[in-house]
């Protein structure tokens, strides 16, 4: 499968996208989530936090460096209602 033809999903342990490499969720996923939960907000919310949890326990385990407030931002900081 090419890289172009990959879904914008997370790859875990790493938390970085599986179809364009940087860091989950990348734009494409974060529209995508956007408009699949577009009537329903806080479930994106619910949903993006457990994400968060999930990935900050997997990334200290790799000792990558990144720090909650820098997770709180990239998982669920953009998706808050404007």
């Amino acid at each position: 499968m090419s890289r172009r033809s990959r879904e914008h999903v997370p790859t875990r342990p790493t938390w970085r996208c599986a179809a364009c490499g940087i860091a989950w969720p990348c734009s494409p996923a974060k529209l995508r989530l956007l408009a699949e939960y577009r009537n329903d907000r806080a479930t994106l919310l619910v949903y993006l936090a457990t994400l968060q949890a999930e990935a900050a326990e997997q990334l200290a385990e790799l000792d990558s460096g990144t720090s909650p407030a820098d997770l709180t931002e990239r998982f669920t900081g953009w998706a808050r209602a404007r």
